[in-house]
């Protein structure tokens, strides 16, 4: 994936500030896509100097930010986009590798940095739960709203192999 297709798809969802669009960034797209908000900026102005993007007219206050809406040529971009044959990525984390090291070299100080990992992921389970049954309790009954919920639904399941996993790797540790 990459930024520019995240924020069509966000300017898509509602057009709005480059501002207020980094703090909807932040709620949302930004659990799977992280960007800073100098990225986000600088991302927009260059959607808007290819013409997939525009600036709105400010309202009548000065010093408003300036809100952005999709251009026809942003819809078609993020349209082929989605309509892209992509591989799936194989998994890269330095985790992975610690505990092939620490198969081979004993377990030195892993075990805090596993428990660490296992709270910070429990913390995660939980904001993605309080998100679902905020948002997607009743379930969802149009398409859109289950697309967005099956996306939560994939971090949820995500968290929940990381910690099945921080917790794993705790209990064969400590059985040495």
């Amino acid at each position: 994936m990459s930024l520019p297709h995240a924020l069509l798809t966000s300017l898509l969802e509602r057009p709005c500030s480059g501002s207020e669009l980094a703090g909807r960034f932040d709620r949302s797209i930004g659990y799977f896509w992280q960007a800073s908000h100098q990225q986000i900026y600088r991302e927009l102005s260059r959607l808007e100097a290819g013409g997939l993007i525009e600036a709105l007219e400010p309202e009548a206050s000065r010093g408003r930010p300036r809100a952005y809406r999709v251009l026809p040529a942003g819809r078609a971009e993020l349209a082929r986009w989605v309509d892209e044959v992509s591989e799936p990525r194989p998994l890269r984390d330095e985790l992975m590798v610690r505990l092939r090291a620490a198969a081979v070299l004993g377990t030195t100080g892993l075990a805090e940095d596993l428990r660490s990992r296992l709270q910070r992921h429990r913390d995660m389970l939980a904001r993605y739960r309080e998100i679902e049954a905020r948002d997607f309790t009743p379930p969802p009954a149009t398409q859109d709203a289950r697309l967005r919920h099956l996306v939560l639904k994939a971090g949820i399941r995500h968290e929940r192999n990381w910690i099945d996993l921080c917790v794993d790797a705790l209990e064969i540790l400590s059985a040495e």
